[in-house]
């Protein structure tokens, strides 16, 4: 297994003490507790009024400027010791914000996770049981009767909605401007096919990089629906078109229009199972030739940097089997590069930390498979 140094020293050998081994065990059992007492600390603004008054505020303080109940208060404060997001001043009584307190405060990352799992993730989660065992997500009937969440994305209700974009967008966004050096520098394309294009922030993106460049977003026709209205009156979008293609059928194909340069797949591949994106680059290698350059950006949780970022990707697969579509996951190194193998493709390079975590893996036909199309 493919595991970067940060990511060996903590998941080859043990760590803990007995004692430190038995209290995360406990924290472990107590999750979904902390979790919401976490998550109403920062809604009730309790940590940010901690985070205001260096000297601390006593729970008298709190329960003035929140207008919460004193018991509610003391519930809220005293969790969140045992958290650790909180301390206290034995003498004073006043609280103060600790440093874990800070960042789930104050990290975006930590932030747009936060709202994530409330608003998508947590009550589904009662059925990843049944979504691990039955190969479907489960979860996601607490929304509404769809085979993945990506058919009723655009029905979700507004707050699920702002989450999931938020979430998706904030791991993307960041690896944006390196993306288009690689992609644009590199590889100089006047077409590229951007699959699973969502609402068109790729696309913007590359439009508004190069004046020439012309973009088809290959997407499902509800998802292309709110791509243009994302994209109507934007700068370059007359030069962003959409493909309606569900990428699930294998019967589907790529459009042959025109030659594409770059066939573009963002966080794509981690929404489908390995033998669909067998499937999916199989396809997309037909209409390949050999200047024609694939390029998968993922975050793949074997190459990341820090042990913090692998934490969040590994539990990201869980979203996945029980919400999103109950057979995908966030993939490593090895799953990926068998995947593109397994299509006619091979791995010619890859890009490592890009953003927040990202590498981007530039695939091209193998000579065989050229000479057999």
């Amino acid at each position: 297994m493919h595991l970067t140094p940060a990511l060996q020293q903590a998941y080859t050998r043990e760590r803990l003490s007995a004692r430190e081994a038995q209290r995360q065990a406990q924290f472990i059992a107590w999750g979904p507790m902390v979790f919401q007492v976490s998550r109403l600390m920062v809604k009730f603004g309790i940590l940010d009024l901690l985070r205001d008054h260096i000297d601390g505020l006593t729970r008298e303080e709190i329960v003035r400027a929140t207008g919460l109940s004193d018991y509610a208060v003391k519930i809220l404060t005293e969790a969140s010791l045992s958290i650790g997001i909180v301390l206290v001043d034995a003498e004073t009584d006043k609280f103060t914000l600790s440093k874990t307190g800070y960042f789930l405060l104050t990290d975006p990352s930590t932030r747009a996770n936060l709202a994530f799992n409330h608003d998508v993730n947590y009550e589904g989660l009662f059925h990843l049981e049944e979504s691990l065992l039955e190969g479907r997500p489960a979860g996601l009937k607490h929304f509404g009767d769809w085979p993945t969440v990506y058919e009723g994305l655009s029905q979700l209700p507004p707050q699920v909605q702002d989450s999931w974009f938020g979430f998706d967008h904030f791991y993307s966004d960041g690896s944006f401007p390196q993306a288009l050096q690689i992609v644009f520098d590199q590889m100089q394309p006047r077409t590229l096919l951007d699959v699973g294009g969502n609402t068109g922030r790729w696309a913007l993106q590359c439009v508004a990089h190069s004046p020439t460049v012309e973009v088809t977003i290959v997407d499902l026709p509800q998802q292309l629906v709110l791509m243009k209205e994302q994209t109507k009156g934007l700068s370059g979008a007359e030069r962003i078109h959409g493909f309606g293609m569900n990428l699930l059928d294998p019967s589907a194909q790529f459009p042959t229009d025109q030659h594409y340069d770059v066939i573009w797949m963002s966080q794509f591949l981690d929404c489908f199972s390995g033998e669909e994106i067998v499937s999916i680059l199989s396809r997309a290698s037909k209409i390949m030739d050999k200047d024609c350059r694939l390029c998968i950006m993922e975050t793949l949780w074997d190459r990341q940097k820090y042990e913090t970022a692998a934490l969040c990707l590994t539990m990201t697969s869980v979203y996945f089997a029980d919400i999103a579509n109950g057979n995908s996951k966030m993939y490593n190194t090895e799953d990926l590069q068998s995947f593109v193998e397994a299509a006619g493709l091979q791995v010619e390079t890859i890009h490592d930390n890009l953003g927040l975590g990202h590498s981007i893996l530039v695939c091209r036909v193998k000579f065989n498979h050229e000479l057999s199309n």
